[in-house]
């Protein structure tokens, strides 16, 4: 009996023609991006050099700025150096990118989207904008790009260009948020208006936090609409306690704890006071690497010292527990919306500090929405 030969419908082959179409413009859009970023990492150093009036102006003012030419699809976008203040006070410097759709923007302009990005690092080399592909760690660009979205992305201070090491400062962080903004604002093109929403997962979590309950009082013209945050690094006493004696705490530790001692030197923040010789001596190369590109070499130098990091527990002897309660979110609530996700498969920030976290927030009268996720990671959450 002959076999009956099967004809594909007609339809089929459309579909999957424009699938192929699709794949390829994908593919030169891909190809064109890093091939433009290849272009700009001839000048890098050159940008990220402060000039001698680096910290001459107003926070949110840019220091300099340089249009990119590796592009996300149907978008512009700028690397952009500017002012901000540190928790003390002081006038310093932060670097990020700004992005924004190509087309028409509404009559008032794009509501902007502030991203605070999780730990990379606290080296120069660990910021995001500085990175080979400066959008990869920008969780959910394209979806806000197509939803009409300027986004604002910051470095924080310390990474990208020089500055004092800011990691897990929440001042410090929150007004880099805030500022990243208003930097976004003074590039024209990038039609940013005064309407905002705050986005951060991790250690970006913290940062957009800080920057909601801070923003009325640092950055009054700014109209925060809604933040959300995934897998936040809200209470910091929890978070070192959970894991100082694990890898995860090492390795989180030595960024946060270098950053600690310079920023809080004069209230007795010394090394000596809270880690071990062993971990003293680590400290320094653990700095110089980012966590991503790293990570194995992360765990090959800290695992030695894991039971032996800390001579206490720093959420409970000062000025250490002070230092943690003053860098959790949380203290002081806000108009905004707070959406909240959390991965119920989180071995970092465990779920049970996240709930205690909305609940806190619910009891000071917060409108916040929970969303437990079962199948999620601290690196997939977002």
């Amino acid at each position: 009996m002959a076999r009956r030969r099967h004809r594909r419908h007609p339809f089929a082959l459309l579909a999957g023609a424009a699938l192929l179409t699709l794949v390829a413009a994908f593919v030169v859009v891909i190809e064109a991006r890093l091939a433009g970023d290849a272009v700009e990492r001839r000048h890098l150093d050159a940008f990220y050099a402060q000039p001698a009036d680096a910290a001459d102006g107003a926070p949110g003012t840019l220091v300099r700025s340089e249009e990119l030419v590796g592009l996300p699809f149907d978008a512009r976008a700028w690397r952009v150096m500017y002012r901000t203040t540190d928790v003390h006070g002081d006038t310093v410097v932060s670097t990020g990118l700004v992005i924004t759709p190509l087309g028409a923007a509404p009559a008032g302009g794009r509501t902007v989207l502030s991203w605070g990005h999780p730990t990379t690092g606290s080296a120069p080399d660990c910021a995001p904008s500085r990175g080979f592909d400066p959008y990869a760690l920008i969780e959910g660009m394209r979806p806000m790009l197509d939803r009409g979205y300027t986004i604002a992305a910051t470095d924080y201070v310390g990474m990208g260009t020089a500055g004092p090491d800011s990691y897990l400062v929440g001042d410090t962080g929150g007004n880099a948020v805030l500022d990243a903004v208003r930097a976004a604002r003074q590039l024209p093109a990038a039609h940013a208006s005064e309407t905002v929403v705050l986005w951060g997962h991790s250690q970006g979590g913290q940062a957009v936090l800080f920057a909601a309950q801070r923003a009325q009082q640092y950055a009054p013209e700014l109209d925060i609409t809604g933040v959300a945050v995934a897998a936040p690094a809200a209470d910091l006493g929890s978070l070192l306690s959970d894991h100082i004696d694990d890898i995860s705490g090492v390795t989180i530790g030595s960024y946060a704890f270098a950053a600690y001692a310079g920023v809080y030197a004069d209230r007795g923040a010394t090394l000596e006071s809270i880690l071990t010789p062993e971990a003293r001596a680590i400290l320094p190369e653990m700095n110089e690497m980012c966590l991503l590109t790293n990570i194995d070499r992360l765990h090959e130098i800290g695992q030695p010292v894991v039971g032996h990091f800390v001579t206490a527990d720093p959420a409970t002897v000062e000025p250490w527990k002070d230092i943690l309660a003053e860098n959790s979110a949380g203290a002081v609530p806000f108009a905004a919306p707070l959406f909240v996700a959390q991965g119920l498969a989180d071995e970092l920030v465990v779920p049970s500090a996240t709930e205690q976290f909305v609940a806190r927030e619910r009891a000071q009268g917060m409108d916040v929405s929970f969303h437990k996720i079962a199948v999620a990671d601290h690196g997939t959450v977002a």
